[in-house]
């Protein structure tokens, strides 16, 4: 699917990731090698402890490699602090939690338009009118006005994709998005995940569900902490 000559968006060359625990030293990730290109809809799949939400963790900047190197949009992730990283991945990335992270105190428009005043990538007058297209694009832009509490569940995740997306990233990273709902709105939830492909956007996402999991362009595997199996699937 890519040639050889593509330049990933995101890079992991010899990844690890050791915890300390009363135990002793715990690997989470063991030298993964992974590359994310544009347009992929790539997903991860694994039993609880495989790993892939440290491995979310680690390509978001959220938390730090102890060894290897991770590289987004050309730049040396593995290099960075804190307030650089995070600057990188508001720049790059959008991210899409199991647990929605919605501020109950702001209303549904407002939840979209916060990316946009943090990052101030887009002029006051011009976030309003980005957060209703994007509202409108998971099509919940008539609850505009209202708190999230007052949302359905999947109607809270279509909001946490529209604020996943409100700066425009190149790739949109979720970690178990349909992990809380039943299986007709995650149905509807991987819809929105395919049309964003379709719009030229590269979606990493996890999952522990085999048949959301059928829904990517590329299943990869993790067990202990390692890649054990990559698969390419035709996309109809």
């Amino acid at each position: 699917m890519n040639s050889s000559t593509d330049s990933p968006l995101i890079e992991l060359r010899a990844a690890v990731k050791v915890y300390d625990s009363l135990a002793g030293p715990v690997t989470a990730l063991n030298k993964v090698d992974l590359q994310i290109f544009q347009g992929e809809f790539l997903v991860i799949t694994g039993k609880s402890g495989s790993g892939k939400t440290t491995l979310v963790n680690i390509l978001t900047g959220l938390d730090r490699a102890t060894s290897g190197e991770i590289w987004v949009n050309g730049e040396p992730l593995h290099r960075f602090g804190p307030e650089r990283a995070a600057k990188l991945r508001g720049k790059t990335m959008g991210v899409v939690f199991q647990s929605f992270e919605l501020l109950p105190t702001l209303t549904v428009l407002q939840n979209v338009m916060l990316p946009m005043d943090f990052a101030r990538r887009y002029p006051a007058w011009e976030q309003r009118k980005r957060a209703l297209s994007l509202l409108e694009q998971v099509e919940i832009a008539e609850h505009a006005r209202k708190l999230p509490t007052a949302l359905s569940g999947g109607q809270q995740q279509r909001l946490a994709i529209a604020r996943a997306m409100a700066n425009d990233p190149a790739i949109l990273v979720a970690d178990e998005p349909t992990g809380s709902l039943d299986s007709a709105t995650a149905a509807v939830i991987m819809d929105i995940f395919e049309k964003l492909i379709e719009q030229g956007r590269t979606v990493f996402m996890v999952t522990h569900d085999e048949d959301i999991a059928q829904r990517g362009s590329r299943i990869v595997t993790l067990a202990d902490g390692e890649i054990v199996h990559s698969e390419e699937r035709l996309r109809l």
